[in-house]
């Protein structure tokens, strides 16, 4: 549900979007999943062009690793989907939202911020009831 296109890899970094999807389990209780999808750039993707295979069998050589012509994509070409996603029987999407926000913020401008501490802290907020004071 994370990625309702499909996942795919995109030649450009696009915006950030948010989305929620609300499932319903097997005693009708309602689940509140707000995803966070961004693109980051891919360094590991190897992929040999048709034109390197080509030369490769002209040549009659094997490839070597390390070789200089190894078919590395360069990472600013290559985008890949990432989703950061929260489960909730709450219905707070902007509370959710500005949570993920941050977590991605964090992750993303690689700040000196462990992310698991941080996570271990939002989850450890108290949520106001519904219709309370803040």
């Amino acid at each position: 549900f994370c990625q309702p296109g499909g996942w795919q890899l995109s030649k450009e970094r696009k915006q950030p979007t948010f989305f929620v999807v609300v499932l319903t389990d097997i005693d009708s209780e309602r689940h509140y999943c707000s995803c966070l999808t961004f693109y980051e750039a891919e360094i590991n993707l190897q992929v040999k062009t048709s034109q390197q295979v080509t030369k490769m069998q002209e040549k009659g050589t094997k490839e070597v690793e390390g070789e200089e012509e190894s078919g590395l994509i360069p990472p600013a070409e290559v985008f890949a989907p990432k989703s950061l996603v929260l489960v909730s029987r709450l219905d707070y999407p902007e509370i959710f939202r500005a949570c993920l926000g941050l977590i991605y913020t964090v992750y993303v401008d690689s700040l000196n911020v462990s992310l698991e501490t941080l996570i271990a802290n939002l989850c450890s907020c108290l949520v106001p009831a519904s219709g309370g004071s803040q």
